[in-house]
């Protein structure tokens, strides 16, 4: 006998198991179902990727009760300076002392091991790990999948949580604006001299942004860094080929002395990026939350922190909907969902997609018109602030669960 919930999520990754998390939190149950074995995502060195977490973010995690687990780990990000090449002219976003900080940075692992911990403890979430769905069904009652081993789970609204490849999206036929930014991030950990004072740096080159994101002290009390480097996708392969001492000159020589002497801290590695973007994010008792729905640049961090804000939506609507009599799948609820979501995350796609192209312009005259443009910005309190706001998620129809 299949055993049914109200949601069937496929994808138990950082959006997929919060999602679950926050669902349980308000009585709704789950099935999670993820092909990757959780041993492997948690070991050492398997993701040196590190993330920002908004401060509409860690609401949402405050409010699900994983605060206190997470906060020793995460660094807290106290002002982010924007530059056009380390020239004059950069903007620094800081925010006033009542409110806090712009957010937290925390290696993957860490998010990881706090919502599996949680997760595997929660009677409301059925963790179907180390498997692959091999059929899925949505009909007019509830939907369905059968799993390798000819488990059937069956549940009221499929949600696709899978990532920027999402099978559930591709098989439910869902149209996909896409692109190729045709460049590649390049994750490195740093060890510095000079301690980072809790600031996230952007700093735009015409061959794409270098960021440098702040993370705690090791034990050893060695100051540290995340270094998200955007180069073009010709470039990649030398870059990646370049031995530790090649490469952290190149690396010095575009951080201008920023913090001393540096050191690499880990291992090296590369992602691809593109920009897509899905026509609809609902469909006949599907959903699709994070990557699934749409894919943009790191320039600004955003990307989790706007899967986060799917979570939150979704989860709301769920709940309002159940309240009055409504089941997870039903059109109603999906339709709230699409409306709420639809249009904010294809803007900030849009922002960051602009801010990319923007700073990639070459040339002496473009770069003095951003700087021109960003002292501006400096000097304009108000805009300053809506700029702040974007940045801490904080702005437009937040769910409940990401408020403070």
């Amino acid at each position: 006998m299949a055993d049914k919930r109200e949601l069937l999520i496929l994808g138990g990754g950082l959006v997929g198991m919060t999602l679950a998390l926050a669902a349980a939190k308000k009585g709704i149950s789950s099935h999670v179902v993820d092909r990757a074995d959780p041993a492997d995502l948690l070991a050492e060195g398997f993701d040196g990727r590190a993330t920002a977490v908004s401060t509409a973010s860690w609401n949402l995690f405050k409010n699900i009760g994983l605060a206190d687990q997470l906060e020793p780990h995460g660094c807290r990000i106290e002002n982010i300076a924007v530059t056009d090449a380390m020239r004059p002219g950069r903007i620094d976003f800081q925010p006033e002392e009542h409110e806090g900080t712009l957010g937290r940075m925390f290696a993957n692992r860490q998010l990881r091991l706090a919502l599996f911990d949680a997760a595997k403890d929660e009677k409301l979430i059925n963790w179907h790990a180390k498997t692959n769905v091999v059929a899925r069904h949505r009909g007019e009652h509830g939907v369905s999948v059968t799993l390798e081993d000819g488990t059937v789970l069956e549940a009221s609204l499929m949600v696709a949580a899978e990532g920027r490849g999402s099978p559930t999206r591709d098989d439910a036929g869902i149209s996909l604006a896409k692109w190729d930014y045709s460049h590649r991030a390049v994750i490195q950990g740093l060890i510095h001299e000079k301690p980072h004072e809790g600031v996230a740096w952007e700093i735009f080159y015409p061959a794409g942004p270098f960021a440098l994101l702040p993370l705690l002290d090791d034990d050893q009390g060695n100051h540290r860094s995340a270094l998200v480097w955007t180069i073009a996708e010709d470039d990649a392969e030398a870059v990646l080929k370049l031995g530790p001492r090649g490469f952290l000159a190149e690396v010095e020589k575009r951080m201008d002395g920023l913090y001393g002497t540096l050191r690499l801290d880990g291992t090296r590695s590369s992602w691809p990026l593109g920009f897509h973007h899905t026509a609809k994010i609902v469909d006949n008792r599907l959903a699709l939350a994070g990557d699934a729905a749409h894919g943009i640049h790191p320039i600004a961090g955003q990307g989790f922190n706007l899967g986060l804000r799917d979570v939150g939506a979704l989860v709301e609507v769920i709940a309002d909907g159940m309240r009055i009599g409504l089941e997870p799948g039903d059109p109603q609820v999906l339709a709230r969902y699409e409306k709420w979501r639809g249009l904010d995350a294809f803007m900030v796609a849009l922002a960051t997609d602009g801010l990319t192209r923007l700073f990639g312009i070459p040339g002496k005259a473009p770069s003095a018109l951003r700087r021109l443009g960003m002292a501006g910005v400096q000097r304009m309190p108000a805009l300053k602030r809506w700029f702040m706001d974007e940045a801490r998620g904080m702005s437009g129809d937040l769910p409940e669960l990401l408020k403070g």
